[in-house]
């Protein structure tokens, strides 16, 4: 895929889950709502096949999303043995908005220049406090080294909340 280009999936309703006036959200929709998420929730797999869950930060670009943690984290040792990831994001309120669930597997991203095009999409995202080297394949800040990982999603979950709620899937 170029790195510029969207990917286009097939959209469904679920009618199981959703309002009978509900339609399928565009997938525009749905990716410009990832593109604007401050924070994410990822869930990988331990080793014990135990799920761990916590919140990080990431950037959408190139029909990806993109995160990064330590070299040493339980995140990234789970990516080790297990690359099968989900991404989640939200209002957390009840009554409006829309829930995303991204099902996918996190790829390290490598490519430098990829790397220094990302840092600058992470500091025009969250600001200058989220500033990036690109060194050896990897940022480097001033917490040390973190890897960054690249999910293309395989399926993709929304979930509008509110009038009319509704469940459209996005299969790539």
């Amino acid at each position: 895929m170029h790195p510029h280009t969207e990917p286009s999936p097939e959209t469904t309703l679920d009618t199981r889950y959703s309002d009978p006036k509900a339609t399928p959200l565009p997938w525009s929709e749905a990716a410009a709502r990832l593109a604007a998420a401050e924070v994410f929730w990822l869930t990988t797999v331990r080793p014990d096949g135990r799920p761990h869950v916590t919140p990080l930060i990431a950037v959408w670009s190139a029909g990806a999303l993109h995160f990064c943690t330590g070299p040493d984290e339980r995140k990234a040792r789970n990516l080790a043995e297990n690359p099968s990831v989900v991404l989640t994001t939200g209002s957390g309120v009840l009554d409006e908005g829309v829930d995303l669930v991204v099902e996918g597997a996190a790829a390290r991203v490598k490519d430098e220049e990829r790397l220094r095009a990302l840092a600058e999409a992470y500091v025009e995202k969250y600001g200058a406090d989220w500033r990036f080297d690109v060194r050896d394949g990897a940022f480097v800040g001033d917490g040390g080294t973190a890897l960054v990982f690249a999910v293309v999603p395989r399926t993709v979950f929304g979930f509008a909340k509110g009038e009319p709620f509704g469940q459209t899937r996005w299969r790539f």
